[in-house]
């Protein structure tokens, strides 16, 4: 059986306050690029939906950069490490590996003629090193600043200039090839987080976390003059120029962006992005005719120049790992939570994601269904049960001030549409909601893991660290012990087949077991025993014909059931990453989540 990864529907950038963030753009002004974890993700700026992640490094890849001719990337980690990999074969193959820092690298810049690059960071002998792209020989020495670099650019026209941006509050140009330090600019009173040239390279300009802006000009490096005064409130994260070198994009910590005339160092156009903390903004980019923005909350912000209170389009997702995942009853859209409490609804059809609004939990959320009216129920760690009912037909939900009392951890949750009813397994119990209300719940000496209700026998099936799989009788909102099922490691995931006739189990001993219902023996004796790690979740297609499987192995393994010796195993479904959830969209198609925020749509036709 073959299978195809449809879509992608991409982490945001991953931010942390008070340090700025790097976009690199296409120089056809085609795409854009940012990173996420060991992730460096490429969206299409037209269609956003349409994305490519790159995920080749070992650790925390900070930023990454198009080479002038927009054939190359290079992306820079936490460990100084700087890959240079093609951006045509769909495998972006390695051309180059070089280590030019021993600390993480924070900015990269290349030459016009796509000979030179600059990496700069927080080294342990040095905090940059210009050298060849192709070979990784030195072509002179970045120096003379006494701490970590920020930001640095390299001028697009000869004679070729480097200026870098300091944490000791200073710009430094650079003379070259071979590059030597020509002087430091001392405008910045706090830290200097941005240098950029113009495209045309006659002028740069820094700014920093002193809310000031300054041009200089871009051959002798004499100060022009500052642009406001300040630019801005708040600490300066990013700039950025427009394509005529006319006009400069900056963001700021107090949460404006802002357009400049050069000419006249004058503010053309001010855009607000709200009041609260995740509305600062850490990184621009003005790209063609698009200007992005992204706040601290990791949204991308598409500014429109006609309405500046109002974003033209907002990209919504997660930039924290998925914990879980749920469908709408339709099946048309795919809710997902990460660890940060963060719920997304994504439809399925255009890739659009949406944040839910209201108070929600705060922190990890480790159960989430959709129930019959359209509204989701979500359990997280700050122990209550939450549920937001949908803002209109077929609109994104908002949480309700309802926030049900669970009284200790829960661990996972199912929910039977037909008549309201919730089962949330807890650290300590098992408790029975229909509605809004608590109706029972049956204190456990086991610690539960999952939890699936069988709408049509009312059996609950709970997973449990005992290594068991223990089955309830539900009589409305009582629960009876009857039956438990071994296995040889803890049980991670249970469900229940759509037409009842099986129960799956996995493990953490790297199994799956199919029970059949009516006496829960097992249903056939091939051992579905593939994966080479702990298995973390299951899913049932809706005909009841096939298992999805995920595992901490990166993989996910579909099973068949009328042929229980074939599989299907999708390697490397997130790489570098575990799935945490999985779905079936329809009988051939299914959505996976896993640990690196991304969410993947598969398509697995049957054979």
């Amino acid at each position: 059986m073959s299978y195809s990864n449809k879509y992608t529907f991409a982490a945001l950038p991953r931010t942390q306050r008070g340090t700025p963030l790097v976009l690199g753009g296409d120089p056809k002004g085609r795409t854009f690029l940012y990173t996420n974890g060991n992730s460096v993700i490429i969206r299409d700026i037209e269609n956003p939906a349409i994305s490519d992640v790159y995920t080749e490094h070992s650790c925390q890849v900070n930023v990454a950069k198009y080479s002038p001719s927009g054939f190359y990337i290079a992306s820079g980690d936490a460990s100084g490490k700087v890959r240079i990999w093609d951006t045509v074969n769909k495998e972006h193959i390695l051309k180059n590996e070089f280590q030019p820092i021993g600390g993480p690298i924070k900015d990269i810049a290349w030459s016009a003629d796509n000979q030179r690059m600059v990496v700069v960071g927080e080294g342990r002998e040095r905090f940059g090193h210009v050298f060849m792209s192709e070979t990784g020989t030195s072509v002179g020495e970045i120096s003379g600043q006494s701490k970590p670099i920020n930001s640095v650019d390299f001028r697009p026209a000869r004679p070729f200039r480097i200026v870098t941006a300091s944490e000791d509050n200073t710009i430094a140009v650079f003379e070259g090839p071979p590059f030597k330090f020509k002087c430091t600019k001392q405008e910045h009173t706090r830290f200097a987080q941005a240098v950029r040239y113009s495209p045309d390279g006659s002028l740069f300009a820094s700014a920093g976390f002193d809310g000031k802006i300054f041009l200089f000009d871009g051959v002798t490096s004499e100060l022009k003059g500052e642009i406001g005064s300040p630019a801005h409130k708040g600490g300066v994260y990013g700039i950025s120029w427009s394509p005529d070198g006319k006009q400069l994009l900056s963001c700021s910590g107090d949460k404006t962006c802002a357009i400049w005339d050069v000419a006249t160092m004058e503010r053309v156009t001010l855009f607000n992005m709200g009041n609260a903390v995740e509305n600062q903004q850490v990184s621009c980019l003005w790209q063609g005719s698009h200007l992005l923005s992204v706040s601290l909350s990791g949204v991308i912000n598409y500014l429109d120049v006609d309405n500046p209170d109002k974003p033209r389009q907002v990209l919504m997702g997660h930039n924290k790992p998925v914990t879980c995942l749920t469908l709408r009853p339709d099946r048309n859209a795919v809710y997902t939570a990460s660890h940060d409490g963060c719920v997304t609804c994504w439809d399925v059809n255009t890739g659009e994601g949406s944040h839910i609004t209201g108070q929600g939990h705060g922190n990890q959320v480790n159960g989430m269904r959709a129930s019959k009216d359209g509204s989701l129920l979500t359990c997280g760690i700050d122990d209550t049960l939450r549920r937001a009912a949908p803002a209109d037909e077929g609109g994104v939900p908002c949480y309700t001030d309802v926030a049900i009392p669970l009284g200790s951890q829960p661990r996972a949750m199912d929910h039977v549409i037909e008549d309201d009813t919730t089962i949330v397994a807890t650290v300590k119990e098992l408790a029975v909601i229909i509605g809004t209300s608590k109706q029972s719940s049956m204190p456990l000496n086991y610690e539960p893991t999952c939890v699936a209700i069988d709408p049509k026998s009312r059996h609950v099936a709970v997973g449990g660290a005992d290594n068991k799989v223990h089955i309830y009788t539900l009589d409305i909102r009582t629960l009876t012990p009857s039956v438990e099922l071994t296995h040889l490691g803890a049980v991670t995931d249970v469900k229940y087949s759509p037409d009842s006739q099986y129960l799956v189990a996995c493990d953490a001993n790297r199994k799956l077991i199919l029970y059949s219902t009516d006496e829960y023996k097992p249903a056939h004796n091939k051992e579905w025993g593939f994966h080479t790690a702990r298995v973390n979740c299951v899913a049932f297609s809706p005909d009841s014909k096939r298992v999805a499987s995920g595992s901490l192995d990166t993989s996910v393994i579909i099973w068949n059931i009328d042929t229980p010796a074939k599989h299907t195993v999708i390697k490397n479904a997130h790489p570098q990453s575990q799935i945490t959830g999985l779905a079936w969209l329809d009988d051939e198609t299914v959505v996976s989540v896993g640990q690196d925020a991304n969410t993947r749509i598969w398509n697995v036709p049957k054979a």
